[in-house]
Parts: C-alpha cells; structure tokens; sequence
C-alpha cells in the first residue's frame, strides 16, 4: 500500500517462513525443542532471538506507519495516529518481555537446580551414556525426599521419604513408600557405612526398644555429622546416605534424588492454582506428639480439613494434607502423599504452564534439590511425558505383616513383595488361528456391577482407586 512493494514482499515472506519453521519445529522436532528448553546457553540464545523478533516487528509497524500517514494531515489526525502506533507497539512489546522472562525464568530454574556432572559431586550417582541415558536402565529408580527444616526445629529430618521405580520403555511407574520411623536401615555391603552399622542403622546397646534418633528420618543429618566425609566427595551426603540405605532395603539401585523443601511445597501449589484431592476423613493441621527429634512439646491441631470429594486445596492446606499425622497412622499419612503427587501431576496442564510458569519456575527453584545432572534433562523431559500419561501404581509393602512397629521391619519380605510387582508382565495370548471365540450371551441378564477394589497387602494399587473417595475410611488403620 505504501509503494514499497520490495520490502513488503521481504518481510511478509521472512514473517511466514518463521511462522512456518516454528510450527514444523514444534510438531517433528520435539527432542531438540526439550533440549533447548534445558540448555541454559540456549535458553539465553533463545531470549536474545525473542528479543530482536520483537524489535523487529516493532519497527515494521513504525516504517508501515511513516509510509502511509498523508502528508497533509491535522494535528489531530497525526497525534491520534502516533497514539494507534504506540498502542501496537505497546501490543507488542508486553507479550515480547514476558515471553523473554519466562524464558530466562526458564534458564534460573536449571541453573539453580541441576549441575552438570563435571561441575557437581555424588557418592552414589551412576555413570550413564548421556547420548542414550536409559539404553541400560529398564527401571530408573528415584528417592524423593520432603525435608522438614521449618521454624524452631533442629537440624533437617527427612519425615516424607519415597521411592518411584520408573519403566524407561513405557512411563509406567509405582511408588513406594518407606515409613519415617524404620529402624535397623541396612546398607549395602560394600558401603564403608555397612562397616559401622554391619547389623543396620540403630544401637545395639541401647536393646531392642524405639530409638528416635536412629528411625530413618533422622539419617539425613545425624550419619554426616557422625561420620563426616565418610562416603568421600558429595555435594549432599544425607540424601546418599539415605540413598544407599533405600537401595540396600528395598533391593533397588536408588539412580538419583530429588529433595523437595516442604516449606516452599505450598509455593508450587498456590503457583499452579491448587490441586484437588478426595478427603476421605478430617485431616490435622498442625499437632504434636511431644516425643521424637525435632518435637516442641505436645499440642493439639489448630484445625483440621473436612471431608469430601473433590476438595480443591490452595498451597497452605495442600500440605496439611500431605503431612497431617496427629492422631490418624503412618500408612494413611504415606497414601495422601502419594495422592498429593499425583494430583499435582495431573494437575499441570499447557494452559497453568503458560500463565503461571514464572511462579512455578521460582517456587521450583526454592523447592528443589537434586543430585540428576543437566546433561542428562533432555531424555529425562521425554521420559517425564511418558509417565504423565502412563499409570502410576502403589506397591503395598504390607505393614500388619512386614513392619508392625517400625523396632525391626522385614526388609527381606519387602525386597521380595517389589520384585514381584515390578518384574516384567507376560504378554497377553491370543487364540491360535482357526479356533473359535466364545461369542457373548444373548441373555437378558443385567450387566455386572463392577466391585470396589481395595488393596491387598503385599499387591500394587493404581492411585486412581488408592485416591478415589471412600468416606469409610478413618486414616487411623482401624
């Protein structure tokens, strides 16, 4: 319309050329886009390409303006051009910054959380084919901790400790939990700490009586300050030792950690808008029993959360419900951290990234601890996709039986319980050819209910039904 018809062509075609590669991007090369995404250099790269886009259309809307605002016009006619100018501009340049802070939002969340290897230490993290991290790793195996340093405690002491057990092939994954009160934590045999404790992780001396200081949610700080240096060079010796100890009980090489700050826990819910959970009886805020490390003297709940279906908890409430114990059992309290995951699994969606991810980045950020290096990200974003939409299962390690107290759990029975429900299953046969199927019934008899289905002990639970509301349950294992 201007007369530069050159240029016009220039920048239309530049303008959807981009457009173009961008979508084919987006939809054939998704590994180098999630490489991108965890690459801090390219994620600066990144920025400063967003950035010059955005001048550039900038100045496109300016030259396209001097081109074809008449000579002649009023200064009404001229100021209130400028003014249409600006507000286009103004269009453009907010979408442009925050795309570029989201961006290097982005790039302060891997640089806070993950290092690379040759920039970290760990006693304990495998060495891996960084090109194929998983062609020798059927199950990737990782110790999620929730670590309690909140007001008035000493020390850190790991109350929420679980391990996923991740097929590399499918996504499918099963949680299992350990309870916070173990005693007798057995090492692996060529651990200099299977040296110190040959009989697990308690004190002989003291007899065959609850040790606090010796339950596993003590290890995390008490073995480092014991034995410092112990397990040579590591940027976090509580989540090794505690590493070899999960390995060595459950019979699982534990690849890596992820330790999530339980004070900053509730940022990262009130950042993607709550989760909503089933409450299947009122839950404690707040409480104490008065015995065990880190105890202020005992005191009653300051609330509690009621129950329902469908309850959606904001950031503060959300974490009442994944740690509330007064009063109801460690195995209930262990079930609504798994259900605290997986709501807040399914709770990501595009739609929460796209508006919220600079409160989730810098919530992440504060959260987060990990000893998983950054080279390895990529694959690990592709094998997180895969597990968002397979199925997530709880192993039951059957308490009644296996740790009726935590004084002396059968780590034997338990190692044997998670080989089974993670040992590959047969695939389904198929009617050899020529042989016919029994057609269905042509009664008029009504289809079957299907019934409820309730753990067995010893068995794996999808989480679907271990989180479904039941109204019956208590949460005190009666």
């Amino acid at each position: 319309m201007g007369g530069r018809k050159k240029l016009g062509a220039f920048v239309l075609t530049i303008s959807i050329g981009l457009i173009l590669i961008g979508g084919f991007v987006a939809l054939t090369q998704r590994d180098s886009v999630l490489a991108l995404a965890v690459s801090p250099r390219q994620l600066l790269i990144a920025t400063g390409a967003v950035l010059v886009l955005g001048a550039c259309w900038i100045w496109v809307v300016v030259a396209s303006h001097k081109l074809l605002r008449p000579v002649s016009m009023t200064y009404t006619s001229r100021l209130a051009g400028s003014m249409f100018v600006g507000l286009l501009c103004f269009a453009i340049a907010l979408p442009t910054t925050v795309a570029a802070q989201t961006v290097m939002a982005q790039r302060d969340l891997i640089g806070g959380v993950f290092q690379s290897e040759s920039n970290s230490k760990s006693a304990t993290r495998p060495k891996v084919n960084k090109a194929d991290p998983w062609a020798k790793i059927p199950r990737l195996n990782i110790l999620l901790l929730g670590a309690d340093d909140g007001v008035g405690r000493t020390g850190v002491r790991t109350d929420t400790v679980m391990v996923a057990s991740i097929d590399t092939k499918t996504g499918d994954t099963a949680l299992i939990s350990l309870s916070r009160n173990w005693m007798r934590m057995p090492f692996p045999a060529d651990s200099p700490l299977h040296k110190v404790y040959p009989d697990g992780y308690w004190d002989p001396s003291l007899g065959n009586v609850e040790q606090p200081e010796f339950y596993l949610d003590s290890m995390y700080d008490n073995v480092p300050k014991a034995h410092p240096g112990i397990l040579g060079p590591t940027d976090n010796m509580g989540a090794d030792v505690v590493k070899l100890a999960a390995s060595a009980a459950l019979g699982l090489d534990i690849d890596y950690y992820m330790q999530v700050n339980l004070a900053g826990f509730k940022e990262i819910i009130d950042a993607v808008d709550g989760i909503t959970v089933n409450v299947n009886y009122k839950v404690p805020i707040g409480g104490d029993y008065g015995q065990g490390p880190g105890t202020n003297g005992h005191k009653l709940p300051s609330s509690y959360i009621t129950p329902g279906p469908n309850q959606k908890l904001d950031g503060y409430h959300a974490l009442w419900f994944a740690r509330g114990r007064y009063g109801l059992s460690d195995p209930s309290r262990q079930e609504r951290q798994r259900c605290t995951i997986h709501a807040l699994v399914n709770s990501v969606n595009p739609a929460t990234l796209i508006t919220k991810y600079k409160q989730i980045a810098a919530a992440s950020q504060e959260m987060l601890r990990t000893d998983i290096p950054e080279d390895i990200l990529g694959p690990f974003l592709q094998l997180g996709l895969k597990v968002k939409n397979a199925k997530v299962t709880n192993i039951d390690l059957n308490k009644n039986k296996n740790f009726p107290t935590g004084k002396n759990p059968d780590y034997p029975a338990m190692r044997e319980i998670i080989q089974k429900a993670i040992a590959p299953k047969p695939a389904a046969q198929t009617p050899p050819a020529g042989q016919p199927t029994r057609k269905p019934s042509t009664g008029t008899s009504k289809k079957p209910t299907p019934p409820k289905t309730t753990p067995t002990p010893g068995a794996a639970q999808n989480l679907n039904d271990a989180c479904a509301y039941n109204p019956n349950e208590t949460g005190t294992g009666n």
